[in-house]
């Protein structure tokens, strides 16, 4: 066996100090040896990313402290450096060059004031000290290597004008431009839609066995894992639970919670015979599923939404960008319908539109006859106690500045609704509704865990009363287990209160759970619409296949004879 390119022996690390001091990571050891692939996985809180941090020495920058323990790390020119012990010099040497990382939000990974050209460009001249010409040659070069079209245009962009596909990959040309000996990827493709899922994947596979780079992999998706890994590290509450080649974890798990991870996994094909919404854990032949009354609530008729291109000194208009173009459906009351589509497809401009964030270029919305894009500013403040949305990142959906208690009933003011004490009355009913407890309503954003705040999330978008909820990738920042956890808190409000959704999503496991209609969505068009089971199960578009087809199957031993799926290109 080759000697460990990483070894991490009995690693311990505590946030805080003397009383308060709580240890996150217990007493933790693994090893990746040259070209191997090891996935660190576990629910939100396990100590993941407490771990990657620290490989890369960053542990004290987030709070934490090594109480115990070594990372020892081989260098090139053959040096071990116990990352434990290093001096910040040592460390910076290494970080960006050596060892890389990709983190699971490009959009904060990447500097707003840069363009993206310029923040590869800037790896390369401070680790290899290239001249701005040879660097940005560099930077062309990993642009085109991570498959994004018109590299001399994109490298002139900022993250902003790049769909969150574009900046992962963007993210992931960053951490390649040194030729590292140990990528560490936490969550990289958590925000990605499957087909650019499947080609970063795909990309991080190629590009270790063509340099020889180990990975590390932290994630909660298990079809991930099982594509992925070598081995597989599971993490429970800091302590490693169970450690074994990916194979033989998914055949035969020894540790119960491991065992409950893999259930906790959407199956493609898991419902079958199901004619609606099923929660987890219910088998869905044996489930009655709600079925809707048939009324429209929401009718969407050729609906328009362009952004205008400008270029030169005086921004002249030069062109616009069709992100949502002649899209008509419609959503009746107790109905779930999902759009679904790749990075850039316009799904979340879809559901903006809908609710007037952007304004639409041209088009009806109708909900109860009432047309949303002709109200006027106090009728659409009206209006959209009927309409809220939950979004895909709740912390950053939150006022850090509130406790959960304002930030519930912040609506409810807003609209004047309730006041005095029949506010916290109605804050309690709504933490109860979502599982949470009235001690919660205390607390600030940061003092709760992923789950729990998307779970104050949607409290807050219940708060008054609406007929629909857009749901704007409100799952697929979490992981398996409180994901399952949302969406039967979702079904289960929709049997009660007869709520209607628009699951926007590109997770196809949890789509085909949760829904009555799916329409898909390419460059800006609905190319399919249909029930559950006209579009999963005997779907007739060609990108439908595709879409399908990319989903990472949570089972290692189908990992070799999958067909890569066919590579999309976005739209420029």
């Amino acid at each position: 066996m080759s000697k460990p390119l990483l070894s991490v022996e009995n690693l311990s690390i505590s946030f805080g100090r003397g009383d308060k001091a709580k240890r996150v990571v217990e007493d933790l050891s693994f090893s990746i040896a040259p070209g191997e692939c090891v996935a660190v996985v576990g629910e939100s809180g396990s100590g993941k990313s407490v771990t990657a941090f620290s490989v890369l020495g960053l542990t004290a920058f987030n709070g934490g402290r090594i109480e115990t323990g070594a990372i020892r790390f081989t260098r090139r020119n053959g040096e071990v450096t116990d990352f434990a012990r290093a001096d910040e010099k040592t460390l910076r040497d290494i970080r960006g060059d050596e060892i890389t990382m990709v983190f699971q939000e490009p959009m904060t990974a990447l500097n707003p004031v840069f363009t993206v050209g310029e923040q590869i460009a800037e790896v390369l001249r401070r680790h290899r000290g290239l001249d701005r010409k040879a660097a940005k040659a560099r930077a062309l070069d990993l642009i085109t290597r991570v498959r994004i079209t018109d590299p001399a245009r994109r490298f002139n962009q900022y993250p902003h004008e790049l769909s969150g596909g574009m900046r992962q990959r963007i993210v992931i040309a960053m951490a390649l431009a040194c030729a590292p000996r140990l990528l560490i990827a936490d969550e990289p493709t958590t925000a990605l839609d499957v087909t650019i899922q499947s080609q970063v994947l795909d990309l991080m596979r190629e590009l270790s066995r063509e340099d020889g780079m180990a990975l590390l992999f932290i994630t909660h998706d298990m079809g991930v894992v099982a594509e992925m890994a070598d081995r597989v590290v599971v993490m429970r509450r800091g302590n490693k639970v169970e450690e074994q080649a990916v194979d033989r974890l998914f055949a035969q798990p020894q540790h119960v919670y491991t065992r409950k991870l893999l259930d906790a996994v959407p199956r493609l094909g898991a419902m079958a015979g199901a004619a609606g919404p099923v929660p987890f854990g219910l088998d869905p032949k044996l489930a009655a599923s709600s079925r809707p009354s048939g009324e429209p609530l929401l009718e969407v008729r050729n609906l328009s939404t362009w952004f205008p291109i400008r270029k030169g000194v005086l921004q002249r208009h030069a062109g616009d960008v069709r992100a949502v173009d002649d899209v008509s459906f419609t959503i009746g009351r107790g109905e779930t319908l999902s759009l679904v589509g790749e990075s850039g497809s316009g799904k979340s401009t879809t559901g903006r539109s809908i609710l007037r964030l952007v304004r639409p270029r041209s088009g009806e919305v109708l909900v109860e006859g009432w047309d949303v894009l002709k109200l006027d500013t106090e009728a659409l403040r009206v209006a959209r106690r009927d309409m809220q949305i939950v979004f895909q990142d709740p912390y950053a959906a939150l006022d850090p500045r509130l406790n959960a208690f304002e930030q519930i009933v912040e609506p409810l003011v807003i609209h004047r609704i309730d006041k005095g004490s029949a506010l916290r009355d109605r804050a309690i009913e709504l933490v109860r509704r979502v599982g949470l407890e009235d001690e919660h309503l205390e607390r600030y954003p940061h003092e709760f865990s992923g789950g729990q705040r998307q779970r104050l999330c949607i409290a807050r978008a219940l708060s008054l009363s609406p007929k629909l909820i857009i749901a704007d990738e409100s799952v697929s920042a979490l992981d398996v287990s409180i994901q399952a956890q949302v969406v039967n808190l979702l079904i289960e409000l929709q049997q009660e209160l007869g709520l209607s959704y628009l699951f926007i999503s590109h997770d196809m496991g949890v789509v085909e759970r949760i829904s009555h209609r799916v329409a898909v969505m390419q460059h800006g068009r609905i190319v399919e619409i249909g029930t559950r089971q006209q579009v999963f199960e005997d779907p007739q578009e060609e990108y439908t296949r595709k879409l399908i087809a990319a989903v990472p199957v949570a089972d290692p031993t189908t990992r070799m004879t999958r067909k890569a799926a066919a590579k999309i290109i976005e739209p420029a």
